[in-house]
């Protein structure tokens, strides 16, 4: 088969507003008992519920197996899940019968890349059954890689190097062929390119070159690519490359494929990353699944997609994703991360907790997992919990790592949640001496003097150059306000509060404190429609109770029954 130049647009043809269009294509309906699955489909479609999608339009296809909206809606939402071997015979059937459609043309160059039938791959493509430039020329090299014509295979890679928008990954598929078949000097001085001569660096070209000057025994090289790119990461997947170099012997299984199945799997896979922020996530998932098809073995594949479902807000389904990387791969801590936030994002804190207690006995050495634990442990209220995990991080991470900021300040919200100031002071202060000017911490530690009525001035100091850094945050606008209303400067203060309302118009305690701000100000009126809107948010009960009583008796009442005097609300300045 002589290979094709490629003048057409690079990236595949999207199908019109991603996926979501395609599973709520309309189409008729071919009998009154029908009509239900098929209205529970559109509706699980509108709101990207893949499971739901793939479950009524399979009902509904079973009934009208020709109905070509409902085989590339039903097509669509089986890929989404993973369910290759359902979407296979609806992709099948689409072909034979001439059904133009993308996604049966990418399913079915999966199963043939995952067979490895590459006569088959050849006479997709010479019937027309393409998916994109991209994917349809570096497809057909692969083909012929392992059909044993390198020759072809190298005049095709050659062919997307000169394609505008596709150097890059011609590059590096070239490369990763010629490694294949032991070229590994003609490897190395493509993986050597720098950025302006075509080969932009990524986590797996920079993998595949450190690998290829490990087999090479060029360990001193490959050491430094690999720092130089990756620094003193603590990733557990980079820790033993370091090792394996260490001791003179070639890391294995690091590059993006060792096979031309394991390069087609990688191609899917690198265009769904490649797309992201440009095509709508479910579109790429199509892509994700298909490379984890190609490849069951290829974690990566697994956690893209996992992570593309997170993202879509189907997070049971993200869960199940990240669990099928298997427990000795080097990526399983990352996919376990992964799965206990998806976890926590549906809702079922408890085995997301469970999750990360058992990564906490199994990986204890990484700080990551200790850092996991303790924010759940804290957006939990278990702050006891959570500051043993902090401690157990920070003595793990080395000192100059960019993450000892944030655990700090996490702890310094655990010890002041527990009452212990001093404590919390303590390690907001070292959170600014590592990270200077953090909008965060100075709004928090801001706050917290403001509340005790301690430090007014530097408080309002730091709060002043938060907002400077975020002015669009509602929680520091809200605590510039309330630093002025604490220094007796209502009016000035309205004016911050009615913006942190605009910002976060759904937060109770900023309306509350915006109600607070008004009725100082002599708005008594607008002050209790405020209280009232705060009610009607759900506020804690500490919270709830106090509001009550504002509207009971009004706010200057509240404070004489808690011993502030209303003339005098500016704290003494310490």
């Amino acid at each position: 088969m002589k290979s094709r130049p490629f003048t057409e647009r690079h990236v595949p043809k999207p199908l019109s507003l991603a996926l979501v269009a395609a599973l709520l294509v309309s189409g008729p309906v071919a009998a009154e008992p029908d009509l239900g699955s098929y209205l529970a489909a559109r509706q699980a479609g509108l709101t990207q519920d893949f499971d739901a999608a793939a479950k009524y339009f399979g009902q509904a296809l079973t009934r009208d197996p020709a109905n070509p909206a409902l085989r590339e809606n039903a097509l669509t939402s089986f890929i989404a899940i993973g369910e290759m071997d359902a979407a296979l015979p609806v992709a099948q059937a689409m072909h034979d019968d001439g059904q133009t459609s993308q996604m049966a043309n990418l399913t079915l160059l999966a199963e043939a890349a995952r067979t490895e039938d590459w006569d088959g791959i050849f006479d997709l493509l010479e019937s027309g059954h393409e998916v994109g430039p991209m994917i349809d020329g570096i497809t057909q090299a692969w083909a012929f890689v392992g059909k044993g014509r390198m020759d072809s295979a190298l005049d095709t890679f050659d062919e997307m190097i000169d394609t505008p928008g596709l150097q890059s990954f011609g590059y590096l598929h070239k490369a990763l062929a010629l490694s294949m078949v032991g070229d590994l000097e003609g490897a190395d001085a493509i993986l050597s390119r720098s950025p302006d001569q075509g080969v932009i660096p990524t986590r797996a070209s920079v993998l595949t070159h450190v690998q290829v000057l490990a087999r090479l025994g060029r360990f001193e090289q490959a050491h430094e690519v690999l720092e130089q790119a990756f620094g003193q990461s603590p990733n557990p997947e980079l820790q033993a490359i370091r090792e394996s170099l260490a001791a003179g012997i070639a890391p294995e299984g690091i590059g993006v494929a060792e096979t031309p199945r394991e390069a087609m799997a990688y191609l899917f896979l690198s265009l769904a990353q490649a797309l992201r922020g440009e095509a709508e996530d479910a579109y790429l998932l199509m892509y994700a699944q298909s490379a984890a098809h190609i490849d069951p073995d290829r974690a990566d594949a697994h956690i893209a997609a996992a992570n593309l479902l997170d993202d879509i807000g189907q997070h049971d389904l993200a869960a199940a994703t990240f669990a099928k990387v298997a427990t000795d791969d080097p990526a399983f801590l990352a996919a376990e991360l992964g799965r206990a936030e998806a976890l926590r994002s549906d809702g079922k804190t408890a085995a997301a907790i469970e999750v990360l207690s058992q990564l906490s006995r199994s990986h204890a050495d990484f700080p990551m997992v200790h850092t996991a634990l303790g924010d759940i442990l804290r957006r939990e209220q278990e702050y006891e919990k959570a500051n043993a995990a902090y401690d157990t991080a920070l003595s793990l991470y080395p000192e100059d790592d960019p993450s000892v900021w944030w655990v700090t300040y996490a702890r310094g919200i655990t010890h002041e949640r527990l009452g212990q100031w001093d404590a919390a002071e303590a390690d907001f202060r070292e959170a600014l001496r590592l990270n200077p000017g953090q909008p965060s911490v100075l709004n928090y530690l801001g706050y917290s003097m403001v509340e005790m009525g301690i430090n007014l001035d530097e408080a309002l100091a730091m709060i002043e150059q938060a907002a400077k850094a975020r002015p669009d945050s509602g929680a520091i606008t809200d605590s510039l306000g309330w630093v002025l209303f604490k220094l007796g400067r209502y009016d000035e203060a309205v004016t911050h509060m009615e913006r942190a309302v605009e910002l976060e118009p759904l937060d109770a305690i900023i309306t509350d404190h915006l109600g607070d701000t008004y009725w100082m100000v002599g708005r008594e009126a607008e002050a209790y429609f405020q209280w009232q809107r705060a009610l009607s948010f759900d506020p804690e009960p500490d919270l709830a109770e106090r509001i009550r009583r504002k509207l009971e008796v009004g706010l200057t009442e509240v404070l004489r029954e808690e011993d502030q005097d209303p003339a005098d609300m500016a704290y003494d300045r310490q």
